[in-house]
């Protein structure tokens, strides 16, 4: 009997099982099989919405942007400023009263939306977006509110978003994975249970891509195996999932076994796929430059390119240049107007290059922190220094922020909702994280209510038993 030279031993006897597997993965390790796929597997979910959108982006500006100095403008804090704030939502030790923003707001477009000074790139396209100016979530923490956002649970139990999403839909392309994050570090709050798949089958989970280095070999690494060609792999990957699917045909319904033998199928087919969706050096130079040179602009420019390629979900975590988060408890006003030249320009780029490569329309792009900041001051550390506004900061803030949405069939040149004269609550059309979470689902033709998935004795959902879709804001 012939037998393959490739799964044999140096004395020429065949491999056990576990050898063959143990040399098969040699060129998969990095990948992290188990979030490599995403295939149709969650187009069993039948759609109830006729869709507007097919895939989202999901810029998430981790630490909390102040929402009084990018969409939301509060001149009355100046009547009002150094005054004490009264409420539960005071922190006494920590103020010098109210404070209000020294950056000015311009009507913007068509539809005159303001928007501060420190966006110009955003507030040029203002009238393809809606800014939701009446958000709020539970707590003023950065960790539950994290995992609020993106999982729709103050608590690290439930799937995330995108998760729900590829669950929902599957994924355009079975060469590359159907759920993807960008993080330019591995330091970022909480972490992978902000995209994990939770209690979802493993084919749900994303795939995590440090983008600190853009070369194609570090952004997904060991892609290529180094020991087989293309041919002698296809070889070995056929014999090992008939062996797999014998194995799965006397284990019904075992979806980890399930989801690893699609995930061997999609790491071998990534090793073309991936060397080109990843590769931004493949774009102009002039589309680099339009994004900027910066670890966020290089992964919006990435996000991009995977959408195009089909991948269901993207979300990419802010981090600026010097690794500084959006959470700035003092020297507000040193750090806010550089965190928002990086994000204004990258976000800008991507939606108007998504609009002219005709992708906007059925792409929804979100734009978002975990919540606002506090529109009193919060004291810098210092002291000594705590009468100059601009070492003073502003604290978590849950009750009133701002989040703007693009694409994917929202209306555009929209801002709805209200917070209070101050910022302080979300006031006219209160819209919780639930609705949001509701919002995008609707649009990518789910109904948040009917995508259940039952776990441990009961149906759970995305956003439990809670949430509305935001019906004004769509297109």
């Amino acid at each position: 009997m012939w037998t393959d030279p490739s799964l044999t031993t140096a004395a020429g006897l065949p491999l056990t099982r576990r050898a063959t597997l143990q040399r098969l993965s040699a060129g998969f390790g990095a990948i992290g099989l188990a979030g490599m796929m995403g295939g149709k597997a969650g187009a069993a979910v039948r759609q109830q919405i006729t869709p507007k959108a097919k895939r989202v982006i999901f810029l998430f500006m981790n630490g909390g942007p102040s929402h009084i100095d990018t969409f939301d403008p509060k001149p009355a804090l100046k009547k009002y400023e150094g005054q004490q704030p009264s409420g539960k939502l005071y922190k006494a030790p920590k103020t010098s009263g109210f404070m209000s923003s020294p950056l000015s707001f311009q009507r913007h477009g068509q539809s005159g939306i303001e928007v501060s000074e420190s966006l110009p790139h955003l507030g040029s396209i203002i009238d393809d977006c809606c800014v939701i100016r009446s958000m709020h979530t539970n707590v003023p923490n950065h960790e539950p509110a994290l995992l609020m956002m993106n999982t729709g649970n103050i608590q690290p139990i439930r799937p995330s978003l995108g998760s729900w999403v590829l669950y929902g839909l599957g994924s355009e392309n079975e060469n590359l994975p159907g759920f993807v994050v960008l993080r330019p570090t591995p330091n970022i709050v909480v972490g992978p249970a902000l995209w994990s798949n939770s209690f979802l089958p493993a084919e749900y989970q994303a795939t995590g891509v440090i983008t600190s280095d853009m070369a194609v070999d570090k952004l997904v690494a060991n892609v290529r195996n180094s020991q087989l060609p293309v041919k002698a792999q296809r070889r070995q990957l056929d014999l090992i999932q008939s062996l797999n699917q014998l194995h799965a045909a006397q284990r019904e319904h075992d979806s980890a076994l399930e989801s690893q033998i699609k995930a061997m199928e999609t790491a071998y087919r990534m090793q073309s796929a991936a060397s080109d969706a990843f590769d931004i050096s493949r774009e102009p130079e002039k589309m680099r430059e339009l994004y900027g040179d910066t670890p966020f602009g290089r992964s919006c420019l990435l996000a991009r390119r995977l959408a195009e390629s089909g991948v269901r979900f993207i979300s990419v975590y802010y981090t600026s240049t010097s690794n500084q988060p959006w959470d700035t408890h003092s020297n507000h006003y040193q750090s806010h107007p550089k965190l928002c030249a990086d994000s204004d320009r990258a976000s800008a780029a991507l939606i108007s290059d998504l609009k002219q490569r005709g992708m906007l329309d059925d792409t929804l792009v979100v734009w978002t922190g975990e919540f606002g900041r506090t529109p009193y001051s919060q004291e810098a550390p210092d002291k000594n220094k705590q009468t100059d506004p601009m070492k003073r900061g502003r604290d978590h803030h849950h009750t009133a922020f701002s989040t703007l949405l693009a694409g994917g069939g929202i209306r555009g040149g929209l801002a709805y909702g209200t917070s209070d004269e101050l910022g302080m609550n979300a006031e006219q059309n209160p819209v919780h994280v639930h609705d949001l979470h509701a919002t995008i689902l609707h649009q990518l033709g789910l109904d948040h209510e009917k995508l259940t998935y039952r776990y441990a004795g009961r149906d759970f959902r995305l956003t439990d038993v809670f949430g509305n879709v935001v019906t004004d804001v769509l297109g």
